[in-house]
């Protein structure tokens, strides 16, 4: 029997180590940290040192650890109607359902519906299913550097091989093509003369039926779906041109392919509207949703898709299911999350703090010539890791940033604290940064400052 009297770190450190697997964590730090309790901005460890988080569990708590009004309304719902089975309704599903859609018709002007789930590649296979179903097709499109998730519909469409490899083969892996990445354009193009190039060479996908994937006689595409982030989560928080969705969505419906906006990372004015897309001109057919929706309380995610594509004709009961989809919990969570970001004036402030924390990063890369790349849209920002010549990807500087950050010994002033980084992108050389929505400009400062000195270490180790 396993004593469960309180454990020290290395004594669960080293349970961990023989009783759990290690496929449901990501076990990338050398040293993992076990964390105690978290407020606000900051997850604090056994001994009570407090490291800054800035990527709030993969922009999974937009409003900050332990907001007050949201675990309120989760307690209420524990004392009311905790559980029930989603073959049934309850007021909060319907209700936030409601909030979603008319979110979703202020931003675009267009009607649909709410189908939820549990988990963001559960909400994907869902947005596969609708695409099928509606179009008949199963092959798809998406963008290298993409993630969608690891289920394995999921990986079928997220580009990175080696979630796929050591599964066998995918006969329904998605068509990849290039993300408009400006600073390592894969086409060596510069975006104030290029015309859009990239968007060019996905229009000739369909000139001519001689490119494999348009029959222009029954003007049948190929592709059922274009699935897309408006802005690369994993792939390194990438920015597109204004204008490149605008041009790509035109592509998609002049050839009867569904746009699919996956908003699982960058939703829930993670950059300063509430969905991601909202800022490059296009309207989606589906949109994809979950992380923020519940501040990363109980698990919730789904889908919205236009009325059409998902009425009770087109997408009839059964059609997908979860035993926890639509739990009270998550639905009096988000409902709550919803109501916060009604009433807040989050459009302005975190487009202001982001603007804000843009230039503590461009003033780092003054000081840096390590850093190749800053930039950002609200509070999904990024920062590429480079050699001294500001161009060749360095993963080792930004993979030592990140383990040193977790040893929670940086002292900066008369504080001593860790700091959370994500590391993404294509060459895994870029610091993603998704602070809370609430973070305060002292905390941005503070911030500026364990960077300046991570930099400084690391670079020279």
């Amino acid at each position: 029997m396993i004593d469960r009297m309180h454990h020290d770190e290395a004594a669960l450190l080293a349970l961990e180590n023989r009783v759990c697997s290690q496929g449901d964590t990501v076990h990338y730090a050398e040293h993992p940290k076990i964390f105690a309790r978290s407020e606000g901005s900051y997850l604090y460890d056994q001994g009570g040192t407090a490291y800054l988080d800035l990527q709030m569990w993969y922009s999974a708590v937009n409003l900050g650890y332990g907001n007050t009004r949201v675990n309120e309304a989760l307690k209420a719902q524990l004392d009311t109607l905790p559980q029930i089975a989603s073959q049934y309704l309850h007021r909060e599903k319907v209700e936030l359902a409601a909030e979603i859609v008319g979110s979703v018709e202020e931003a675009f002007h267009e009607t649909g519906r709410v189908h939820f789930n549990v988990g963001g590649s559960q909400a994907v296979e869902d947005a596969l299913k609708l695409v099928r179903k509606n179009t008949g097709r199963s092959h798809m499109l998406a963008f290298e550097g993409g993630y969608h998730g690891r289920t394995l519909g999921a990986s079928a469409i997220t580009s990175s091989f080696r979630y796929r490899e050591p599964f066998g083969e995918f006969a329904d892996r998605a068509e990849f093509v290039p993300y408009p990445y400006c600073f390592r354009c894969p086409y060596g193009k510069k975006p104030d003369s290029c015309d859009l190039y990239c968007v060019q060479q996905i229009e000739r996908k369909f000139e001519h039926e001689y490119t494999g994937a348009w029959n222009p006689k029954s003007g049948h595409s190929e592709f059922g779906g274009f699935f897309v982030e408006a802005v690369q989560g994993t792939g390194g928080y990438v920015v597109p041109p204004m204008g490149y969705f605008e041009r790509l969505t035109k592509v998609c419906r002049d050839h009867g392919i569904l746009l699919v906006d996956d908003e699982i990372q960058m939703g829930f004015f993670r950059t300063g509207t509430m969905w991601a897309l909202e800022h490059f001109g296009a309207t989606p057919d589906i949109i994809v949703f979950g992380k923020a929706l519940t501040n990363g309380l109980n698990p919730l995610s789904g889908i919205w898709a236009r009325a059409e594509l998902i009425s009770p004709a087109k997408f009839g009961p059964g059609s997908t299911h979860s035993t926890f989809a639509s739990n009270p919990l998550g639905t009096a969570a988000g409902l709550e999350v919803m109501r916060i970001f009604a009433e807040g004036n989050y459009g302005e402030t975190v487009l202001e703090k982001g603007r804000y924390f843009l230039s503590l990063l461009k003033d780092l890369q003054r000081k840096h010539p390590e850093i190749g790349d800053v930039d950002g849209l609200g509070l999904a920002l990024r920062m590429e890791m480079c050699e001294s010549d500001g161009f060749t990807p360095s993963r080792a500087i930004a993979d030592r940033m990140f383990q040193r950050g977790l040893h929670g010994d940086l002292r900066v002033g008369n504080k001593t604290l860790g700091l959370i980084l994500d590391i993404g992108g294509y060459y895994k050389n870029v610091v993603t940064l998704a602070p809370s929505l609430e973070i305060t400009t002292a905390e941005m400062d503070l911030a500026h400052d364990l960077l300046d000195l991570l930099i400084r270490e690391c670079r020279e180790a």
